[in-house]
């Protein structure tokens, strides 16, 4: 999952540059650095980024703003990289599409395991890796694609997803009226359970809210399942991809 994967990491303390440089050129991955939001726009307009590392604490532009600012244009895995440890900070980060946060000081090995984690998640699945590889899903007017990573209306428009909500809704057709909790789903998308405090899921399913239901205030889709979680309840049909 390393080779030929290409990271932007943007921070202006010029010693972690050269550390996260370092460590994870040692580790496989091509390395670009940018120290502000022009810089970050500049590498991302001249080469093909797979993964932006973001701090928040940039000079000039707020670090929320430059994350409100790739979502609008750039759907690649985010991880934000940040001395802001507050719960809030974490959440508004999520909210505004990140696929993860982490706060520093940072363990190297953990921040390489989090980057490795989005990006198998973010990659397009291998031909013949799985069952669920080989159908599309079809519900309410939409169609999720997993050998394209797409998701389409009926008119073939394409809805913009970021990792995050591209997994959630992965699971969501895979499980259709079954109720999942936070931690069911946490374990599938991140491999973890969630913390006491841990509102990621939460987050990403107001944010997937907006995208597929037509009144996110009150879902039909994806509905609050009171004390255990949330259920899936849209039909759900499978059919085989085109090749």
């Amino acid at each position: 999952m390393s080779a030929g994967m290409h990271l932007l990491v943007v921070d202006d303390d010029t010693s972690v540059l050269d550390l996260l440089r370092r460590y994870f050129t040692g580790h496989g991955f091509e390395v670009s650095v940018a120290a502000d939001g022009a810089e970050m726009r500049g590498a991302l307009a001249r080469t093909n980024v797979d993964l932006v590392l973001l701090d928040l604490g940039l000079p000039g532009e707020d670090g929320f703003e430059l994350t409100r600012q790739l979502r609008k244009s750039w759907n690649g895995a985010l991880i934000i990289v940040t001395g802001r440890g507050e719960s809030i900070d974490r959440v508004v980060g999520l909210e505004l599409g990140a696929d993860d946060y982490v706060t520093k000081p940072f363990e190297l090995r953990e921040l390489l395991a989090r980057v490795r984690s989005v990006l198998r998640r973010a990659a397009p699945p291998a031909a013949g890796g799985g069952e669920a590889r080989g159908w599309t899903f079809h519900f309410a007017g939409l169609c999720l694609d997993p050998m394209a990573r797409t998701l389409r209306t009926s008119g073939g428009d394409s809805i913009a997803l970021t990792t995050g909500e591209y997994e959630l809704l992965r699971v969501f057709v895979e499980c259709p009226n079954r109720v999942l909790s936070r931690d069911d789903l946490m374990d599938r998308i991140h491999g973890r359970s969630s913390g006491p405090f841990d509102r990621a899921i939460d987050v990403q399913i107001a944010r997937l809210r907006r995208k597929i239901e037509s009144d996110p205030a009150n879902p039909g889709l994806i509905k609050s399942v009171r004390g255990a979680g949330y259920l899936f309840s849209a039909r759900v049909s499978r059919q085989a991809a085109s090749t």
